[in-house]
């Protein structure tokens, strides 16, 4: 994947959270953005996601710029899988029906064939006997591998995840990592926001750290990692690891 941001700033009541954002990354599998809270992470993503609007500022994708306008982005968004922390799976709609519900209103399958695709991925990622249960009946890291098995559903050329296991225990922390890290050796390329540090130094190439709404760091994951060149950066890493 190519990515470039250019100059992307996005203000709420006057206050900017992501400002005067710039990257450009020709060749990226796997990008992290890391940080501590409230620097712009989940912001920047959703703008690239389509789902919010930059106040300034352009997005390409593969030399494609995204159109801040509905028509677009309306288009946009059913090639993009978007993972967000709290789920949102409908919760009157079994584990199946979350699937295919997206797939047979938005991306035009009859309803046997979105049927046999959600199959095909609940199998594959263990959640067959869950199929016919709803939201409430599933565990915290059932829900999230439901939600992710949606987001594949579409094929889509960009998966982005909004720190996926924020809200669950580690034990299905460790469970929802897994299944990132298998979709990772699939070849889909991604973006991740996260706050687990020992994955995003195993699972990406690219390293993003965001602080107070502006890249810090970034480039290599070994190199945002290991050797820090920014004063900002190295403190952050500090904190992390004194406990």
């Amino acid at each position: 994947m190519k990515l470039q941001l250019r100059h992307i700033s996005k203000a709420f009541d006057g206050h900017f959270v992501v400002d005067g954002i710039s990257l450009a990354l020709e060749k990226v599998h796997t990008l992290v953005l890391i940080g501590p809270s409230g620097g712009g992470k989940t912001t920047l993503l959703r703008i690239i996601a389509g789902l919010e609007y930059p106040s300034a500022g352009e997005v390409h994708i593969n030399d494609e710029q995204l159109v801040f306008d509905e028509g677009f982005l309306l288009r946009y968004r059913r090639t993009i899988g978007t993972v967000f922390q709290a789920f949102n799976l409908f919760p009157h709609l079994t584990a199946l029906e979350n699937i295919t519900l997206p797939l047979e209103k938005v991306h035009g399958h009859s309803r046997s064939e979105a049927e046999g695709m959600a199959y095909q991925l609940l199998e594959r990622f263990q959640l067959q006997k869950h199929a016919a249960k709803r939201p409430a009946a599933l565990s915290g890291g059932q829900r999230q591998r439901v939600a992710i098995a949606r987001a594949m559903s579409i094929k889509p050329r960009l998966l982005l995840f909004d720190e996926p296991t924020s809200a669950l225990d580690p034990e299905m922390t460790a469970e929802v990592l897994d299944m990132i890290k298998e979709l990772r050796e699939t070849g889909v390329d991604f973006i991740l926001v996260t706050h687990e540090m020992g994955f995003a130094r195993l699972i990406a190439d690219q390293a993003a750290l965001l602080a107070e709404g502006r890249i810090v760091e970034a480039g290599p994951v070994e190199q945002v990692f290991e050797h820090p060149l920014h004063a900002q950066s190295r403190d952050f890493f500090a904190k992390l690891l004194k406990y």
